[in-house]
């Protein structure tokens, strides 16, 4: 008797196992099926994009008025965030792909700058013309190696999910057909973008200004970056424990440090080899109980900035993570505010120590600017706001609009309902260069569990 209830209990047990198994098999084979299918349609997409983005090029090509060139280029420049997109969706990430993916980005931001601005007074010039016939014959290329692989896909029925098995096993290097394919569209790309590395249809400003060109000083030697990282630092008998060069390829010198306390707390910074700038630093520390309100930390944060020979500098925004205190401060030249040339840092709130800042937009942009007078008044710069907002702050200011150039303009801080908005107005021909509406507070939820 207990033998025969002994064989019915496993006999159960081998049952409910097998079931058990049987619904783990179907919801592990609906889970490949459903990312099959959306890698599918995010390359049929792709490859569609890439149809219509030669033809939108195209089109372009043979259009001469501003009326219909400027609808143009900003559909080129929506087809490539479309292409964007779909690449971001396939299972590329271990696949490098960076030339495909910075071609689609030059074709968006030439597009988008060409767009924007009044062609009627800057025409396209004969360069960026040559420029958009020379992307015309580049996406023909990308587009007919896509069109291949979508052949081979389809008439194979090749499946996606053994490409994202083969590059998370690392055996992309066997013969695997998606992924040889675009090797070769990446090959394509990339021999587009060495042959066009001078253009200067291509230079977009963040690109001009990874060479630090207003940089002044000597070259330091790696024992100076030491003393000068330490200088910098909140550890206790803190010994620079590594320093390292630059690799090659970097558009800047520069050397990166790491810096330990006897309790092994680590800190980290990059130090610039021509005159021995900090570039940006790191503390990861844990912080405590909050001591210091968000507006006293910016007193630390200033204080910090002024200790260290970043003069004539004012706060524009400041926000509260937990308890750290992000602080952007921004170059004041004759009043007027320049944005360009900001910093930002990060202050502990129990202590009010800076764990972290970055200098890369001041060190890009920082020099004495020739600011002209302007052709508005602040009243008349006025006239070109939404007559609804209810005018806080103003000032003037130099920012960079979206043809990445500098301008001079009246920054008009208001409200409209319960939202904040900041307004930049030309203040040479009253343009509304740009409009950012303002974080609001993050709302606290208390006993939300």
């Amino acid at each position: 008797m207990f033998r025969g209830i002994l064989i019915t209990v496993l006999s159960l047990g081998v049952v409910g196992t097998a079931v058990w198994g049987y619904q783990e098999h179907r919801e592990k084979n609906a889970i490949l099926i459903n990312s099959e299918n959306n890698y599918q349609r995010a390359f049929h997409d792709l490859a569609f994009q890439m149809d219509l983005l030669h033809d939108k090029i195209g089109t372009t090509l043979a259009m001469n008025s501003r009326k219909s060139l400027s609808p143009g280029l900003a559909e080129v420049w929506r087809l490539t965030s479309q292409a964007h997109s779909s690449v971001g969706q396939l299972p590329l990430t271990l696949l490098p792909f960076n030339k495909t993916d910075e071609f689609l980005s030059k074709i968006g931001n030439f597009s988008y700058q060409t767009a924007i601005r009044d062609l009627d007074k800057k025409p396209l010039t004969d360069q960026e013309y040559n420029t958009l016939k020379k992307l015309y014959g580049q996406s023909e290329n990308i587009q007919n190696e896509l069109r291949h692989v979508q052949h081979l896909v389809l008439n194979n029925n090749l499946r996606w999910m053994d490409v994202e098995m083969a590059l998370a096993n690392g055996k992309e290097a066997s013969d695997n057909t998606i992924i040889d394919g675009f090797k070769t569209v990446e090959k394509t790309a990339k021999g587009y973008d060495e042959a066009n590395m001078d253009n200067p249809s291509f230079v977009s400003f963040s690109k001009r200004d990874e060479e630090y060109q207003h940089i002044q000083g000597k070259v330091i030697s790696k024992a100076r970056a030491g003393q000068i990282a330490k200088k910098y630092s909140n550890i206790k008998n803190a010994n620079v424990v590594n320093i390292t060069e630059n690799r090659k390829g970097a558009k800047f010198g520069f050397y990166s440090i790491t810096m330990r306390g006897t309790d092994n707390r680590e800190e980290v910074m990059d130090i610039s080899k021509k005159g021995g700038y900090p570039i940006w630093y790191m503390n990861e520390r844990a912080i405590g109980k909050q001591k210091i309100s968000l507006n006293n930390g910016e007193k630390y944060a200033a204080s910090f900035l002024n200790n260290h020979h970043f003069s004539g500098m004012q706060v524009f925004e400041s926000s509260q993570y937990d308890t750290v205190g992000v602080y952007s401060f921004a170059t004041v030249q004759n009043g007027v505010r320049i944005y360009p040339e900001t910093i930002k840092i990060k202050i502990a709130l129990d202590n009010g120590q800076v764990i972290g800042f970055t200098t890369e937009d001041y060190l890009q942009n920082h020099h004495m600017r020739n600011i002209s007078k302007p052709a508005l008044s602040m009243a008349e710069a006025k006239g070109y706001v939404n007559p609804k907002l209810k005018i806080m702050e103003d000032r003037l200011a130099v920012i960079v609009n979206d043809l990445n150039e500098e301008v001079l303009c009246y920054e008009f801080i208001g409200t409209l309902g319960n939202d904040t908005y900041r307004i930049y107005i030309n203040a040479d021909n009253g343009i509304e260069e740009k409009v950012e509406k303002l974080k609001n507070a993050e709302p606290i939820y208390k006993n939300a569990l």
